[in-house]
């Protein structure tokens, strides 16, 4: 249960930080209105409430392996909302990322 949890909490952590920064570039970049970016700044804060809410306590362990997720994430946003097609090696890359968030947040301690 707690794994379930874990992984929810980084799925919710990067529709908050991915949207967030995503909603600053719309405003920024491709001149959206400006309240989109405010929306985004408030959704990068809620981001880090989200983060703290992970059961592993280790900081550093919990952020590097949300690295992972957070590569993997931003592939399926631009997937989504951008129209963006990602390559083979895009791919390869995010399940390298995602094998990556399993071994350094789900292995086995002793």
């Amino acid at each position: 249960m707690l794994v379930l949890r874990s992984v929810l909490l980084f799925v919710l952590a990067a529709i908050a930080e991915i949207g967030g920064c995503w909603l600053i570039w719309q405003a920024v970049r491709e001149n959206r209105p400006w309240w989109l970016a405010i929306g985004g700044v408030l959704a990068l804060a809620a981001y880090g409430f989200v983060a703290t809410a992970q059961p592993n306590s280790q900081f550093g362990r919990t952020l590097a392996a949300y690295g992972g997720v957070f590569v993997a994430g931003s592939l399926a946003w631009g997937v989504i909302f951008d129209g963006f097609r990602p390559s083979r090696f895009d791919l390869i890359g995010a399940l390298i990322c995602l094998v990556g968030v399993g071994v350094i947040m789900y292995a086995p301690r002793h």
